[in-house]
Order: structure tokens, then sequence, then C-alpha cells
């Protein structure tokens, strides 16, 4: 069970985007993910008529490796961790391992 999911709302913890917070819009594979806004990178894109695409220097989000993000708790407004939950009936929940708050998915 993937602890950080596409839709969580995270905040980065080591890089050059320190701080700053974002959408988790894809996860690349299993400790990679795209955080919308962060590790923003320049390209040289060439056009492509075909497709109706321009060339030029084109922002673009990369992935960022999972350790370097944390989940955004809104109730405390930082960053926290999560652990796994076993309910009674023998479901599988994300919690904020601060207060063992159910973590709803967006």
């Amino acid at each position: 069970m993937n602890k950080i999911r596409k839709g969580d709302d995270v905040i980065v913890l080591a890089g050059r985007d320190k701080g700053k917070r974002g959408k988790v819009t894809l996860r690349k594979d299993d400790s990679h993910l795209v955080v919308e806004g962060v590790n923003m990178v320049k390209k040289h894109a060439k056009p492509n008529p075909m497709k109706g695409e321009a060339g030029g220097i084109v922002e673009k989000t990369m992935p960022i490796h999972q350790s370097n993000v944390a989940i955004f708790n809104v109730a405390t407004g930082k960053a926290d961790r999560v652990g796994i939950k076993l309910q009674a009936d023998g479901k599988r929940v994300r919690v904020y391992k601060s207060s063992g708050e159910e973590i709803k998915v967006a």
C-alpha cells in the first residue's frame, strides 16, 4: 500500500523546492511522484507542425523522490507521517501518525 497517493496534498522536505506545497498529480513508479508546481525545469522543445506545437523553452514538472515529501496535515498545518491501521472489518486505512486521525481520500 502506497502511503502517498495521487490527489494527496504534500509538502517538500528537501531539495531546492523545500517548503513548497502541492497536490500529487501522478505516481511515476514505486518511488517517484509528480507534484504540481514542484521541481519545475526548463526543457528545449522542437516544433512539431503535425501536432501544432510551437518550439522553444517549455516549463515542465519533473518527478521527485517520495522520501523528499511528506503528507500535509491540514489540522496541524505541518508535515506528518503516514501510518496504516487495520479496521475491525479487516480494511486497511491510512492515518496521521501524530493524531491517529484517518486521512480522507480527496
